[in-house]
């Protein structure tokens, strides 16, 4: 009895997260935002947003649209670069990514290219750590 209970195991809503683009891009605003926050609470004198929930939920619905349109066609055109470097150019694009965040949503402030980097590092590792732990369930 105890063997058919498994067997007939129901599909979770993690599994039924990776079936809707929608639902995928939502998963991924929410992460973008969140790294942004953490991001900015490790690097507090270098990015600013004033306190406002708004920028951040803003400018993690940026990043995560310039991550799924602008990201793809940077790498695509420094792939060369990324092979070389075994990888790290991936960095360089991050914080360029969000740079450009940055540029298009001004009340999000950045202060140098190198915090950009840092911030950059964070959001990979928060979005790296929320991904394993959505694809463990």
């Amino acid at each position: 009895m105890s063997q058919n209970l498994l067997a007939t195991k129901k599909p979770t809503t993690i599994n039924k997260m990776k079936q809707g683009p929608i639902v995928r891009f939502l998963v991924y605003w929410f992460v973008c935002g969140l790294g942004i926050w953490l991001a900015s609470g490790l690097l507090r004198q270098n990015i600013n947003y004033n306190n406002q929930f708004k920028v951040i939920v803003v400018s993690g619905f940026i990043l995560a649209l310039v991550n799924v349109v602008v990201k793809p066609i940077v790498v695509l055109l420094s792939f060369p670069a990324i092979l070389i470097s075994l990888g790290l150019f991936m960095i360089i694009i991050n914080g360029l990514m969000l740079l450009l965040v940055s540029w298009i949503y001004p009340s999000l402030h950045i202060a140098s290219f190198l915090t950009a980097l840092l911030a950059g590092m964070v959001i990979g590792l928060v979005n790296y750590i929320v991904s394993r732990i959505l694809d463990k369930k």
